[in-house]
C-alpha cells in the first residue's frame, strides 16, 4: 500500500535511500554484491543525468527518454576504440536499473506516478535505446478529435454536475493542437485563458518559469467556452480542470480521460496515446504542414530549435508524398 502523502525527496536523497536499501538485500543472499554494485553506479549515473537537486517527483517521462538517451550517447571508458557511446547491453541494463528505482519510488510515496510508464524510449537488442513513433497519424489524430466532439454533443445519461464530457473534450483538444506539458495542463487556470482583439488566447507557464501566449484554434476556443459556462462548476477553485468532486485534475487523470474518450474512436484508428505522445502529435503535423519551424517552437514552449528534432516523428507515406509534391517538377501553369 502506498504511504497517504507524498514525500517530495530530490534525486540524490532518492538515490542515496534506494542504493542503501540495494546493498542491505546483499546480506539476506538476495542480491550478489555484484549486481548491488552496478545498481549503484547506474543510479549515480541517474543523478548526475537528471541533476542532484532536482525533484524525483518532478520528473516527467519526456525527461527520462532524455536521461535515457544522454546515458545512451555517453562514451564508454571500456570500449574506447568503438565509440559511438554505450553498447546495447549498457543501455538496456541502465533502464532496467532506474525501472527498479522508480518502481520502488512509487511504493514508497516519493513519486505519485511513475515516469517510466509514460516513457516512450525502449531497450532494444540491436542499436540500444531508441525513441518509438510517437506521433498519431493524422487520421489517428482526427479520429481522437472526433470522439472528443461527439462525446461532448452528446452527454452521457447520469446526475449533471458528474458529467464531464464537455471537459474531456477540451483536454484532448488541448493536448492534441496545442501540444501542452501534461504538467502545464493541469496547473492551468480559468484566468490564463484571456481574449485580445477577438482572439483567444492561454497563457502557459512552462519549464525554468518561462511563460507563453498562445492563440487558441476556433475549434478549442469554442469547446473552451462551452465547457465553462455549461459544465464547469461555479466553485472557488481557480483551476481549469476539475473532477466532478470540484478538485484539480492530477496527471495521472489526464491519461484516464484520454483512454476514456479512445473507447468511442472507431478499432481502425484507435491506438494508445500518452499525453507526451500527443504533443509529438502536435509537433509532427504542425511541422509536416510546412508550418515555421520558429512558431512550433514557441507553441511547444522550447527555447532551442534544434530541440523540436526530438519531436518530429516520422509519418507512413510522407516521403512518397513529397516526392509527388516535388516543388521543382511542378508543372507551369500554361495561362501565365
Amino acid at each position: 500500500m502506498r504511504p497517504a502523502e507524498l514525500d517530495r525527496l530530490t534525486v540524490v536523497q532518492a538515490a542515496d535511500r534506494y542504493v542503501e536499501l540495494v546493498r542491505a538485500r546483499t546480506l539476506t543472499g538476495a542480491l550478489s554484491q555484484a549486481t548491488a554494485e552496478l545498481y549503484a553506479r547506474d543510479v549515480a549515473t541517474l543523478v548526475r543525468l537528471a541533476g542532484e537537486s532536482t525533484v524525483l517527483d518532478d520528473l516527467s517521462g519526456e525527461d527520462v527518454d532524455a536521461i535515457l538517451l544522454a546515458f545512451a550517447r555517453k562514451p564508454d571508458g571500456r570500449r574506447p576504440a568503438a565509440g559511438g557511446g554505450q553498447s546495447p547491453s549498457s543501455q538496456a541494463r541502465f533502464r532496467r536499473s532506474i525501472s527498479a528505482l522508480f518502481k520502488h519510488a512509487t511504493l514508497a510515496g516519493w513519486v505519485q506516478i511513475n515516469p517510466m510508464t509514460h516513457s516512450t524510449v525502449t531497450a532494444r537488442e540491436r542499436g540500444g535505446l531508441r525513441p518509438e513513433r510517437r506521433a498519431l497519424t493524422r487520421e489517428q489524430a482526427q479520429g481522437l478529435i472526433g470522439a472528443a466532439r461527439s462525446a461532448g454533443e452528446t452527454p452521457a445519461r447520469g446526475r449533471r454536475d458528474q458529467r464531464t464530457e464537455l471537459r474531456d473534450a477540451l483536454i484532448v483538444l488541448l493536448l492534441s493542437t496545442m501540444g501542452p506539458r501534461v504538467s502545464e495542463l493541469v496547473r492551468a487556470n480559468v484566468e490564463d485563458f484571456y481574449t485580445n482583439d477577438g482572439m483567444r488566447y492561454w497563457r502557459i507557464f512552462g519549464k525554468g518559469g518561462r511563460t507563453r501566449d498562445v492563440p487558441l484554434p476556433r475549434d478549442v476556443t469554442l469547446a473552451l467556452e462551452a465547457y465553462l459556462t455549461r459544465e464547469r462548476a461555479p466553485l472557488p477553485d481557480k483551476a481549469l480542470l476539475l473532477s466532478w468532486r470540484g478538485r484539480r485534475l492530477a496527471r495521472g487523470d489526464v491519461q484516464a480521460v484520454i483512454d476514456r474518450v479512445q473507447q468511442r474512436v472507431e478499432a481502425g484508428q484507435r491506438r494508445s496515446v500518452t499525453p507526451h505522445g500527443l504533443r509529438h502529435t502536435t509537433a509532427t503535423h504542425l511541422l509536416a504542414d510546412a508550418v515555421d519551424m520558429d512558431a512550433v517552437r514557441r507553441v511547444l514552449g522550447h527555447s532551442d530549435l534544434s530541440t523540436l528534432g526530438r519531436y518530429r516523428d516520422e509519418l507512413p507515406g510522407e516521403l512518397e508524398g513529397a516526392m509527388r509534391a516535388h516543388p521543382l517538377l511542378k508543372r507551369a501553369d500554361p495561362e501565365r
